[in-house]
């Protein structure tokens, strides 16, 4: 009797290992996909600044005061106000072309989420365009359920250096 209260106890703890190791492989894909998702959200939104539009940053962005943009004039922007206003600045250059990203590695928890990639594709300058091929690291947070950037940085490029 003894014998068989071990076992069963075993196999329910199997189980139960079983179960929970699911369910968290589970939320770990639903986690990053949904934060490949934001990846793709925060390109799209990158692209409509190219054409002068950074209204699309407000969504893609956490606004809290705690978020990065180290981006690639080699500026170091602290808190959801200045870096909105970088991006502002740069939508009023209209740089043109358009950039997408390459996934090197994607590092994904419950709650934080870490994205490297290649930023590559074109921008263009005095009518001219020029390739672009950036390292890049972006970072995400759940907030309300929702994957918000809360940091990205680049390699500096020549002709935006300030």
């Amino acid at each position: 009797m003894r014998t068989s209260i071990v076992m069963a106890t075993a196999a329910l703890a199997l189980v139960f290992a079983a179960t929970v190791s699911a369910r968290d492989a589970g939320t770990a894909q639903a986690n990053e996909s949904t934060v490949q998702e934001a990846t793709a959200g925060f390109y799209a939104a990158l692209n409509a600044m190219f054409i002068g539009d950074a209204d699309p940053f407000k969504e893609v962005w956490s606004h809290a005061e705690d978020v990065t943009f180290m981006g690639p004039d080699g500026s170091v922007n602290v808190g959801w106000n200045e870096v909105l206003a970088n991006w502002e600045v740069q939508a009023k250059m209209k740089l043109g072309g358009e950039i997408r990203h390459e996934l090197i590695m994607a590092t994904v928890g419950e709650d934080l989420a870490v994205v490297q990639c290649r930023e590559v594709g074109e921008n263009v300058i005095n009518g001219k365009p020029i390739a672009v091929s950036l390292r890049a690291t972006n970072v995400f947070r759940k907030e309300n359920g929702a994957w918000k950037m809360i940091g990205h940085q680049t390699d500096k490029l020549p002709f935006l250096e300030k």
